[in-house]
């Protein structure tokens, strides 16, 4: 958005910041279908145009201001919920149960946070393996034997395990000496 308010003049970014801010603060959300200045502040702000002629100033209950703030709440939580819904909807469409037994071959996809400082390359594998499982902890967390060289934990969230397929579609097995990882996940 930022990108798109300075154009030619990049350098300006820090005086357009507030214009930016300002204008998101201002734009209906669509998950909430109000903008987050009405969310906050009960209202969307004034602009330019709403200055040059002043609003008329009726004066309310407090009750029946409390109800409609309430009331705004409300609907904003169930759009929310709404919304929520439908994102877990199609999160769930393209979802894959997965789940490994012990003994299952896996590959694990690296990721740099998991290992020390300097023993990451951008040029390295992104998965490596085929590693055995050890145990499952949860449905969503497995203990891999992985060798101690690798400096890290051995357990592993089931997002960053995938199955292992041979690549000329023959057998394989692993032997406990391969790695030399503790059952217990390696805490």
């Amino acid at each position: 958005m930022l990108q798109c308010v300075v154009q030619e003049h990049p350098k300006l970014w820090d005086e357009i910041l507030g214009q930016a801010e300002f204008a998101y603060n201002s734009m209906t959300n669509r998950s909430t279908g109000r903008s987050p200045f009405s969310i906050v502040y009960t209202k969307n702000p004034n602009h330019t145009v709403d200055l040059a002629v002043l609003p008329k100033c009726n004066s309310k209950p407090a009750a029946e201001f409390t109800a409609q703030f309430s009331t705004m709440l409300e609907e904003v939580r169930a759009k929310l919920l709404d919304s929520n819904a439908k994102y877990k909807e199609n999160a769930d469409k393209t979802k894959k149960e997965r789940s490994f037994k012990p003994g299952d071959l896996v590959m694990i996809r690296v990721k740099r946070e998991r290992f020390p400082p300097g023993t990451y390359s951008k040029l390295s594998r992104r998965k490596i393996g085929p590693y055995a499982v050890l145990k499952q902890i949860n449905p969503n967390a497995y203990v891999v034997d992985l060798p101690k060289h690798y400096n890290t934990s051995s357990t592993f969230n089931i997002d960053d395990l995938a199955a292992y397929h041979p690549p000329d579609g023959a057998g394989t097995s692993l032997s406990s000496s391969d790695s030399d990882s503790p059952v217990d996940g390696g805490e």
